[in-house]
């Protein structure tokens, strides 16, 4: 386009051409993707998956809780396989118990009474299940028995297999509550049941030992099985409802009673021994139990994995003000982890005690373990994505914020996370923990005396040691390599949030599924 311009006096035009001038493009309305939305509602950011880095820190954390769950698994299995024997091998003590006394499966092995007494059974090869109604472990162990019953009936030996499931919780489950769930509908057990109540063993006229079965069979720690052969003789026994062979030891040991060649695998029961030191023996070595327990193993590596992150930016917390001092000690965080799980043994302790006669609190502990399973999977879900700060607000405000910190607060409390990080340990275990305390409680009960202070002393300082001496060790292999993890801070982080997953994955597996929790043992 062109005009002319020039003075108007002059005739001449001057040609100048007119710049154009670009039209303003129309912006369409700008609409945020799914992804976006999701993170300002939950603060998670979904792209974290597309990053190399996080799958790269899922490698490793495969790695990692595989390594640390199998090497407690492997101290609870050799552990508990000792726990309760002898090499005095005599016969197991014989014992009297009330039973469901059910037409079909007890009246035969019973008196008219409905009474059980195992000596009656001498010829047969015998399978104590020493159980409890709230002992998820325990029910492990019963779907073995029962998918296993109609091998063990069809075994060639002229001495046939017997199973008895014994109830030992009878401070906190009586007779009604064993037979309202295994004396019919879906938890029927096709087998005898008999309720044991701490005046079971048979014992000499002037021997003055407890008669509680509990003792006299090492059944403090339950799930267990024991199968005795023709003659009365303990040849194998089991701690677990998850064996890392596959229950292959124990139906090898079923078979080779049943053709009465098990002879050379007899092994002998620990005497009952009341005096302080061995009450007190008795507790250190279930502390150990308790610790690794197959519950625990799940939450071992999640908290090994958190402690090695906790001082991967040490130096920068310090020059930014928010750590006050060092970090503290390997073994200061061990012992404030297990004064935070004696904490909650403790309240847990108080609280089934004052409400046994309201609350049948035992009954509810596999759904408590089962909710912070989940509790652990969403917690390491939203870390893992950088939602943590909107995840339940008002807890976090209330709760979290108050109590527990993270690297990103004005000021981060190690020790305070560490003794928090006890409880939720305590708390993820004890579905297991409750199925080795409340029998001891129980047995010590029986025995009275100083015996429940000097037992449960036993257990408490134990706990207490391991968790030191575990975090003890781990923090010495951190130190080696903290250059490491002070440039793979971020890593350790993500490798963090995966192990609580995993964590929370595992543990709801094993107290749900025990087909699935043999496969991956």
């Amino acid at each position: 386009m062109f005009t002319a311009v020039g003075d108007p006096e002059n005739p001449d035009l001057e040609e100048t051409k007119i710049a154009e001038t670009t039209p303003t493009p129309v912006v369409e309305e700008w609409k945020p993707s799914l992804r976006y939305r999701i993170q300002q509602k939950t603060g998670c950011d979904l792209g974290v998956f597309t990053e190399k880095n996080t799958w790269y820190a899922f490698a490793i954390s495969v790695i990692l809780f595989s390594v640390i769950a199998t090497a407690g698994l492997s101290i609870f299995e050799s552990t508990s396989s000792s726990f309760g024997t002898s090499d005095e091998i005599d016969p197991v003590p014989d014992f009297v118990t009330p039973t469901l006394n059910r037409t079909t499966y007890e009246a035969n092995l019973t008196n008219e009474t409905g009474m059980f007494q195992l000596s009656n059974l001498r010829g047969h090869t015998v399978i104590l299940d020493f159980m409890a109604v709230a002992c998820s472990n325990c029910h492990y162990v019963q779907e073995h028995l029962e998918a296993s019953q109609a091998d063990y009936e069809a075994i060639e030996g002229p001495y046939p297999v017997v199973i008895v499931s014994i109830g030992v919780w009878w401070a906190s489950e009586d007779f009604d509550d064993i037979n309202e769930t295994f004396g019919s509908g879906d938890r029927m057990m096709p087998w005898v049941v008999a309720v044991a109540d701490g005046d079971d063993v048979i014992l000499d006229a002037n021997d003055t030992t407890t008669r509680s079965i509990v003792a006299h069979y090492s059944a403090q720690a339950i799930p267990l099985a024991v199968v005795i052969d023709h003659e009365g003789y303990m040849i194998h026994k089991t701690n677990t409802g998850t064996p890392s062979d596959q229950w292959k030891s124990f139906d090898e040991a079923v078979e080779l009673s049943v053709k009465g060649e098990a002879e050379s695998i007899r092994i002998g029961l620990a005497k009952v021994d009341t005096s302080a030191w061995a009450i007190f023996a008795l507790g250190m070595m279930l502390g150990v139990l308790v610790y690794f327990s197959p519950c625990a193993f799940p939450i071992l590596p999640s908290y090994i994995g958190y402690y090695i992150s906790l001082g991967a930016r040490e130096e920068e917390l310090r020059e930014s003000g928010k750590l006050e001092g060092r970090m503290p000690g390997h073994f200061s965080v061990g012992f404030l982890s297990g004064m935070g799980m004696l904490t909650f043994f403790l309240v847990l302790g108080l609280l089934v005690i004052g409400l046994a006669e309201i609350v049948p609190i035992s009954l509810y502990l596999h759904n408590f373990a089962l909710g912070i399973a989940i509790l652990l999977i969403i917690l390491g879900s939203f870390m893992l994505m950088g939602g943590t700060a909107h995840l339940l607000g008002w807890v976090d405000k209330l709760i979290v914020q108050r109590f527990s910190t993270t690297e990103m607060d004005d000021k981060f409390t190690p020790r305070r996370n560490m003794y928090l990080w006890g409880i939720g340990y305590a708390a993820g275990s004890i579905d297991c923990t409750a199925a080795a305390v409340i029998p001891f409680v129980g047995y010590l009960a029986a025995i009275g005396g100083s015996s429940m202070y000097t037992g449960l002393a036993g257990i408490m300082l134990s706990v207490l040691l391991l968790m030191t001496i575990v975090t003890g060790m781990v923090g010495t292999g951190r130190d080696m390599f903290r250059q490491i993890l002070m440039k793979a801070s971020g890593m350790i982080k993500l490798v963090g949030s995966w192990m609580m997953m995993f964590a929370g994955i595992m543990l709801t597996i094993y107290l749900t599924n025990a087909e699935l929790t043999n496969a991956i043992l």
